[in-house]
């Protein structure tokens, strides 16, 4: 632990690393999941993603806390879990051309890990069934609902239909609703419920439609951390954040309910000062995700002061007040505001215990492939 009095995230032995480079608070990571425990009824309602982190290292964190259920957006995501030993793994994507092929590897390759994916569309679910009768597999699918997103699935007004074929199909089984409401993330906590809730209402009567039907009631996997705290009050519904693990400064802004810690920093050094009021570091386009506009990139939680106004490939730009006292060789702790993007620029992350570098962890899943 660092002294009292010192900064969390100060590093005792940060001259002898590299920079820009990602940062993992290892012992931070374990609160986070303990306080997410903390907010729901019963552990195995959750299904964290593991999009933010891409790690082995987190997914045991979680495991050992008794999560053993996960959600996935790429074939390398999956494979990290089935590796790592995960018990039930869905693939929240639909699979189209080779992925077919990699999910099923995955399935033959890891046994004891249930396999599942997504499917919002007859021809792709058939294209799915088709390719598990060839290897005399079965796998389970859940229907990807669009309830608002309009990234991906289908209607709930259609989806009852599709649930049915879906079911005269030999070599899937669909068992369950997906619903992702990424688009509904209100600051006010009040306005984002009743949005969520307004567009789970067709979620249930499908639910229902479905049961009617005289099938098995469906698993329904919702939401992402913006609607966790309103989906972890639904009765028989799984929930799936991911940012969780690490935080970032943009849900401590947007999500002010969410008491999780950040725990994974990005390290930078000045390495110019070309006038009085400008520095330049080495954390350019390369070192941390540059969706967002430029002043909220990053936040440096030791120089807060400092406005970003230019960036490139390898650089960032930094204005400051003149007689500041910044040298060349500085090292600056920046807070991510978008942490998931910027785990998938670096192969690995340093690991941090007890004040001091000591490890690293392998960002493995942000390659396109590990083994299948």
């Amino acid at each position: 632990m660092n002294a009292p009095g010192k900064p969390w995230y100060l590093i005792s032995n940060i001259e002898a690393f590299d920079t820009p480079a990602l940062i993992v608070y290892p012992s931070r990571v374990r609160e986070n999941i303990i306080t997410l425990k903390s907010m729901i009824d019963d552990v195995k309602r959750l299904r964290p993603h593991v999009k933010t982190h891409k790690t082995r290292e987190a997914s045991l964190m979680m495991m050992d806390e008794g999560i053993f259920k996960f959600k996935c957006a790429t074939i390398a995501e999956a494979d990290m879990l089935g590796a790592a030993g995960a018990k039930d793994v869905l693939l929240a994507y639909q699979p189209a051309g080779p992925k077919v092929e990699r999910l099923f590897s995955l399935v033959t390759n890891y046994p004891a890990t249930q396999f599942s994916c997504l499917v919002d569309d007859l021809a792709a679910a058939g294209n799915i069934a088709a390719a598990a009768r060839k290897k005399n597999l079965s796998i389970n699918v859940f229907i990807d609902l669009n309830t608002g997103m309009n990234r991906t699935g289908i209607a709930t007004g259609k989806a009852l239909a599709l649930y049915l074929r879906c079911d005269e199909l030999e070599g899937i089984n669909p068992v369950g609703l997906h619903v992702y409401d990424g688009h509904i993330h209100d600051p006010d906590l009040r306005t984002r419920k009743r949005s969520c809730d307004e567009a789970f209402e067709s979620v249930d009567e499908l639910r229902n439609a479905i049961i009617s039907k005289g099938l098995k009631e469906p698993v329904v996997v919702a939401g992402g951390s913006p609607s966790f705290p309103i989906h972890l009050l639904r009765k028989n519904t799984e929930c799936s954040p991911g940012t969780f693990v690490y935080w970032d400064a943009g849900y401590q802004e947007q999500l002010p309910e969410q008491h999780f810690r950040p725990a994974a920093l990005v390290i930078s050094r000045i390495i110019s000062i070309p006038d009085e009021t400008t520095i330049c570091s080495d954390l350019g386009h390369k070192s941390i995700a540059a969706e967002n506009v430029l002043a909220k990139r990053v936040r440096f939680l030791n120089a807060p002061e400092l406005i970003p106004v230019a960036q490139s490939e390898e650089h960032l730009v930094l204005r400051t007040d003149a007689g500041h006292d910044y040298k060349i060789g500085d090292v600056l702790y920046g807070l991510p505001y978008h942490i998931c993007p910027t785990c998938a620029l670096y192969n690995e992350a340093y690991a941090v215990n007890d004040g001091k570098i000591d490890g690293h962890w392998e960002v493995i899943a942000r390659n396109r492939k590990i083994n299948y």
